[in-house]
């Protein structure tokens, strides 16, 4: 398409619904912030008597829309007390709210909140598949181990699974795990876990609010398929310098803020580590010299937040971001061998938020992301070395107008430079006999421009449209397209609303990754030569129910995707130092549908959530370059495959200082492959004989099923004088300590007389038994 044409299709898509609308525009803009100067993500700001409300952004401003005259506006947020202010809306003039919300006179009742707005705006807005999370709940939820975990709080939202205990990445509505665009203030973070998958890089002390899309994704989202989680730090205190931390049972956490100029501008840096190493070690030391001791392998992860932000006027203001982490995994042995891995993530973003007008107003940020992958081995006189990495830097642009009472439009674009280092291969002795260094580096460029219209037709009927161009070029190949996007809602009562959306998305980058490895080797590779981008389409439709007086809210969500150019890897593929890797693909089809339920409470004493999933994937690879493909071309489920996934999320006040919470999973196993018969094969006459495994079609069996139900118990202590806010939180994970499955292996079973194997019994390996943790949190 030519990019004339394009303007075009743009200016159609941002115009034709102007001509419907005449109200002169009255637009009331401002922030919702605590008293430390913190924006308040998701606030709710509502009009009653016109039945108006919105929630506020993830820097705390709102805008809405309202006739002239006196208006009486009501904001609220969990934790804080509710404020109520009235506002004067003239002819042409354009007024400005901004409100500070005193938190509420104790920590815990942040989660007694009064009124509906939350769920009236899930209930009002034309997005589906939104979830947004909020870090104070999440911090009641029990954890494993203590460490509150954002990414695990999303897995208890239906369309939202984990790999499998033990297991890296989040799969969302039948996705694959690189197919989740993950942000954290506008960077791209490309591995999102630390300890092989059983923390994510977030830590909950930073982080402000989180967003999830599962469909209907926005259209300045792109080069994902399955999901986006968006990821906002929180600015800082701008009153008082504050200290805050945490001590647990494999982690201790510390962050500080305060003012840079007070009211203008502020910091927070918040580091974390875990210690297992600190204990690994003296056990090693203890027994380094028992006969045939093996050393326990070193392990431990660290990362380091920072952001800061000044206001340079009333319409200016700037934020620095960065995010520093790393996982290290070493072991050292005396009989001459060692082993180092170590990977990680460091982004950096540097934004300007700039206001022309009450009706126009824009983001400009710089980004930068790298990812970083190395192992290293040295035996006696030899050390070989393997990586991997990806290095980006991006540009991009957002802006919002609003043109007209209930309409408003988002335009902009970005701009990314990819380098990716698929393979660093370096082997060296000693004595320099031997000296082999061999890189292979590819670079891309990644663009996008984008344009979409909220537009409330009227009281019953609003839309969500868009259209994004998206377009990559490598050293072999250009590609491109244009993603669509659609989201509406009609309103049958004001209690009852019907939705439905649709988007197209191109995907350009690819993780390649060996899950049968026993350590993970992450690679991401381009497209390019036959590597083409990956595709897919997402339609779904459901309805929003507020129920009991606006107390509850039901949800039900039905939807269908199907993706084409789907990559998997042939049988004995060669991953790495391969500078032809892309001749080891393999491409197919995939589909995923299913029904997603949920039942919400955020009113009283008792809050909390029911989700219910039932849901389909499958994947079919076609025999291609001379091979059978795979499974024989025949239809198969990945390992991420469930069939029924049921959580239930229960938090309870006992009393001013006593809070109780508790969350029971409950999944279908995973598929996987099995060796469904063994035959006895003997190559020549009077050699012993060789068992060979019989396997059935890839992934024709599952896991038994997985539940497990973790409880906790927040007690808030009494104001010391060297803390002004602390608690004890205590978490039983795996309460009733069920072994739920991580995977199955073989033992043979002998003739107690011959000795010969007389049949095979299989094995179920579990990761975590019951397991107490206890925190103490604290602030001062």
């Amino acid at each position: 398409m030519q990019f004339s044409s394009f303007r075009v299709v743009l200016a159609g898509l941002l115009l034709a619904p102007l001509t419907l609308l005449a109200q002169t525009t009255h637009l009331l803009r401002g922030t919702v912030r605590g008293t430390d100067g913190t924006g308040l993500p998701g606030a709710n700001v509502a009009v009653p008597r016109q039945g108006i409300g919105a929630a506020a952004a993830p820097d705390g401003s709102f805008q809405l829309e309202l006739p002239a005259g006196r208006h009486t506006v009501q904001v609220s947020f969990i934790g804080y007390q509710t404020v109520t202010q009235d506002v004067t809306v003239r002819q042409g003039n354009n007024p400005r709210l901004d409100v500070v919300l005193p938190a509420a006179g104790n920590e815990l009742g942040e989660v007694v909140i009064e009124g509906s707005g939350t769920l009236e705006q899930k209930l009002n807005t034309t997005q589906m598949g939104v979830e947004r999370l909020s870090v104070r709940e999440a911090k009641l939820l029990p954890a494993l181990f203590g460490e509150v975990d954002i990414l695990k709080t999303l897995q208890l939202k239906p369309g939202v699974q984990n790999g499998g205990e033990g297991t890296s990445g989040l799969f969302v509505r039948g996705g694959s795990a690189d197919q989740n665009l993950i942000l954290l203030d506008d960077a791209v973070v490309y591995n999102p876990n630390h300890l092989f998958g059983l923390f994510s890089t977030f830590n909950s002390d930073v982080v402000q609010s989180v967003d999830l899309y599962k469909s209907g994704f926005p259209a300045q989202y792109g080069g994902r398929l399955s999901s986006v989680v968006d990821v906002k730090t929180r600015e800082g205190d701008r009153q008082k310098l504050g200290v805050s931390g945490g001590l647990g049972l494999i982690s201790s956490r510390l962050s500080v803020e305060g003012p840079i100029v007070k009211d203008k501008g502020s910091f927070i840096v918040a580091g974390r580590r875990t210690y297992f190493d600190v204990f690994t070690r003296q056990i090693n030391r203890l027994n380094k010299n028992a006969e045939d001791y093996n050393p326990i392998p070193d392990y431990y992860f660290y990362d380091l937040n920072l952001k800061a932000n000044y206001k340079l006027g009333r319409r200016d203001q700037v934020f620095l971001s960065g995010y520093f982490g790393n996982d290290v995994f070493g072991f050292n042995s005396d009989r001459g061998f060692n082993f180092d891995f170590h990977w990680g993530n460091r982004t950096g973003t540097v934004r300007w938020s700039h206001e022309f007008s009450p009706k126009l107003f824009t983001n400009t940020s710089v980004t930068g992301s790298r990812y970083v992958y190395d192992i290293t081995n040295k035996l006696d006189q030899f050390s070989f070395g393997l990586g991997s990495n990806i290095r980006d830097w991006s540009l991009r642009s957002d802006w919002e107008w609003h043109p007209r009472e209930k309409h408003v439009v988002r335009f902009g674009g970005s701009a990314t430079l990819h380098h990716f280092g698929v393979g660093s291969l370096q082997a060296k002795a000693q004595d320099n006999s031997l000296n082999i260094g061999q890189n292979i580096e590819y670079n891309g460029q990644e663009g996008g421009l984008y344009a979409s219209d909220n537009f409330t037709v009227s009281d019953k009927l609003a839309v969500d449209y868009g259209l994004r161009l998206s377009g990559f070029r490598s050293a072999t190949n250009d590609y491109g397209g244009l993603e669509p996007r659609l989201a509406t809602r009609y309103s049958l009562t004001p209690n009852v609303a019907l939705k439905a959306s649709y988007a197209l998305m191109y995907q350009y980058v690819h993780l390649v990754s060996n899950s049968g490895a026993s350590l993970p080797t992450d690679i991401w590779y381009p497209s390019r030569l036959s590597a083409k981008p990956q595709r897919s389409q997402q339609v779904s439709t459901g309805f929003s129910w507020l129920l009991f007086d606006g107390k509850l809210l039901l949800t039900d969500e039905v939807y269908y995707k199907w993706a084409q150019r789907q990559i998997d890897f042939r049988d004995g593929a060669q991953l790495f130092i391969n500078p032809d890797l892309d001749a080891e693909f393999l491409y197919g089809t995939g589909q995923a549908y299913g029904n997603e339920l949920y039942l919400e409470k955020k009113n009283g004493r008792t809050t909390g959530w029911i989700g219910y999933t039932l849901a389909w994937t499958n994947r079919e690879f076609e025999p291609q370059r001379g091979g059978p493909g795979i499974n024989q071309g025949r239809p198969f489920y990945p390992t991420y495959d469930r069939r029924h996934n049921l959580t239930v999320v229960a938090m309870h006040q006992l009393s001013d200082r006593v809070s109780l919470t508790g969350s029971f999973v409950y999944t279908s196993g995973n598929p996987t492959t099995l060796p469904a018969a063994r035959i006895a094969v003997q190559d020549v006459a009077g050699t012993d004989l060789e068992i060979v495994p019989v396997y059935p079609d890839r992934n024709s069996y599952r896991l038994p099923s997985y539940h497990r139900l973790d409880l906790g118990v927040v007690y808030k202590l009494r104001p010391r004088q060297w803390a002004h806010e602390s608690d004890l939180t205590l978490s039983i994970y795996n309460a009733y300590n069920h072994r739920n499955p991580y995977f199955i292996y073989f033992d043979e079973v002998k003739n107690k007389d011959t000795g010969q194997v007389e049949r095979y019994r299989a094995r179920l390996v579990s990761l975590f038994p019951v397991i107490p943790s206890l925190t103490y949190n604290f602030k001062f």
